[in-house]
């Protein structure tokens, strides 16, 4: 059977996904169970993403002591860039011993694999480094790389940090906490918990029928990107979804299920808006993160946060928190919608409730 959906069937099946419907949730670690992953970014424009991802969902409950408690304990761990549930490292120790996989591997995989082995020595010098003193920041760890980090891009030479990165997606070392935005490493057998590995082809199934239901609706294929993947497999069951080509995969859990709306100001790196494409399909909402243009061809502002009311994005929030001033300063709601008086109201009590969660003192240029 193949589910017929509207758009707004699809959005509203994301939404309740991401747990951004009525009412809100009341826990932090069952919100971050259900969203599976939460991306760290440190961008502090107004607060770092995963503050404002959880926010955005226990509201003025939140705190990011909260979050701060559950991280040292353990019951989230942030591996390869993303808070996840610890229980989930399971899915993952197969693969780290595994690395950079079994069989034929894509031919970048075998590129990033064969510098890896020649930079054998310095891999070596991290880990005894680490064993003696760890944990450590990457610029305290030795760069005896024979052959350097080649890139086009922002990495270009950064071969520590490149190396102690594929070192942990090997399971070899692991995030240990952070002292300031400096990430710290130590050895993974010091920072991660005891527990089981679940064989790798299991494991990639399990980890896609927990996307698909913290996504709600998914492409089965889309554009690799770094990090969390966008796409879920086979996993679901099959939908098709009125003015949108191709065929999507659903969680059948959120059929038919009801809906009760809310409004929202949310981080760009939110999983309902990361998948860009998705967002377009779905939403028909035009969003782009503007942080790396210029200040003169920026429409929406630095770290614009869309704004989700109902089952739509409907404008983008430009603020910025000044905590030296005590100020959130919010110099424009973008209305993409023409949004009624009642719309504006839910989004400026939004506004309002941000800056007294971030406990600063709104503040609306002239």
């Amino acid at each position: 059977m193949v589910h017929s959906l509207t758009r707004r069937d699809a959005r509203r099946i994301a939404v309740r996904a991401q747990l951004l419907a009525s009412p809100r949730p009341t826990d932090l670690l069952a919100v971050a169970r259900q969203l599976s992953v939460v991306q760290v970014d440190l961008t502090a424009a107004v607060a770092p993403s995963a503050d404002l991802v959880f926010w955005s969902r226990l509201g003025s409950a939140y705190s990011p002591d909260d979050l701060d408690d559950v991280v040292a304990d353990q019951s989230l761990i942030e591996f390869q860039g993303f808070l996840r549930p610890s229980e989930d490292l399971a899915l993952f120790r197969d693969q780290m011993v595994r690395w950079p996989g079994p069989g034929e591997v894509e031919g970048w995989r075998q590129d990033v694999a064969e510098w890896v082995d020649d930079n054998e020595i310095c891999r070596t010098d991290i880990l005894e480094m680490l064993r003696a003193d760890g944990p450590l920041p990457a610029a305290a760890l030795p760069d005896t790389c024979v052959r350097p980090w080649r890139s086009s891009g922002w990495n270009n030479n950064r071969s520590v940090r490149m190396l102690v990165e594929l070192m942990e997606a090997r399971g070899e070392v692991a995030l240990a906490g952070r002292e300031g935005r400096e990430r710290l490493w130590d050895l993974a057998e010091r920072v991660y918990p005891d527990g089981p590995t679940v064989p790798t082809h299991a494991a990639i199934r399990t980890r896609r029928e927990r996307r698909l239901r913290a996504l709600g609706i998914a492409r089965a294929r889309s554009t690799q990107v770094p990090g969390e993947p966008n796409d879920v497999g086979e996993v679901g069951e099959e939908a098709v979804v009125d003015g949108v080509r191709g065929t999507w995969r659903v969680d059948p859990a959120q059929l038919g299920a009801p809906f009760s709306g809310r409004t929202a100001i949310l981080s760009p790196l939110d999983r309902l808006v990361f998948d860009r494409k998705r967002m377009v399909e779905l939403f028909e909402f035009d969003y782009q993160l503007e942080m790396y243009k210029p200040a003169a061809k920026r429409r929406w502002g630095y770290f614009a946060l869309p704004v989700l009311r109902g089952d739509q994005l409907v404008g983008k929030v430009d603020a910025t928190a000044d905590p030296v001033a005590g100020l959130l300063r919010v110099d424009a709601v973008h209305d993409d919608v023409g949004m009624t008086r009642t719309a504006q109201a839910e989004v400026d009590h939004e506004v309002r409730a941000m800056a007294h969660w971030l406990g600063l003192r709104l503040h609306r240029p002239a």
